[in-house]
């Protein structure tokens, strides 16, 4: 049995400021590097081969969990927001109004304006996750919320369009069996 820890990168600016990130690649703040420095992962997953998305802000957060080697994963890199990136969430919805209401609530079918929607992220996923299968080894992974929910879609059969059915805490790890 494989085992999959999946780990959502440390905090940035843009987080803190409540900007849409997607594929931009914004580093860790320096809060970020110094919580996550005294992190470490629990013991099963030690040994574990450690892989993450490329962009900055989940290689830190590898780096400052101990990672030695460490696997770039492309199909790991958070949903595209496309014309969104960079801009905030409440600031769409005031613009777009019940437009971005109606967008929201497709689930799986979402879609940011010039973006991918969580169904094509759970597409572009889903092989990886049967690559990891096939080979075998556990993994520690650092990626993004949209990757984890991706990856909670395809375990659980959510559709996202309602609550998510388990918590997924943005300052932890996800572990699946």
């Amino acid at each position: 049995m494989i085992r999959l820890l999946l780990i959502r990168h440390g905090v940035t600016d843009w987080n803190e400021q409540k900007r849409i990130q997607g594929h931009t690649d914004v580093p860790l703040s320096d809060a970020a590097k110094r919580l996550w420095g005294r992190r470490r992962l629990p013991p099963d997953y030690r040994s574990a081969t450690w892989v993450s998305s490329p962009l900055r802000r989940a290689t830190q957060t590898a780096e400052c969990l101990g990672a030695v080697s460490l696997r770039m994963e492309d199909r790991l890199t958070e949903m595209h927001w496309g014309e969104w990136e960079g801009r905030q969430l409440a600031a769409l919805r005031a613009e777009f109004g019940e437009a971005m209401c109606e967008n929201e609530a497709r689930g799986l079918d979402f879609r940011p304006l010039g973006g991918e929607s969580p169904r094509e992220v759970r597409d572009r996923i889903s092989g990886w996750l049967d690559e990891c299968l096939a080979a075998g080894e556990s993994l520690a992974v650092v990626t993004h919320k949209g990757v984890i929910r991706a990856a909670l879609s395809l375990a659980t059969g959510w559709d996202m369009r309602d609550k998510v059915p388990h918590r997924l805490d943005c300052d932890c790890a996800h572990g699946f069996r």
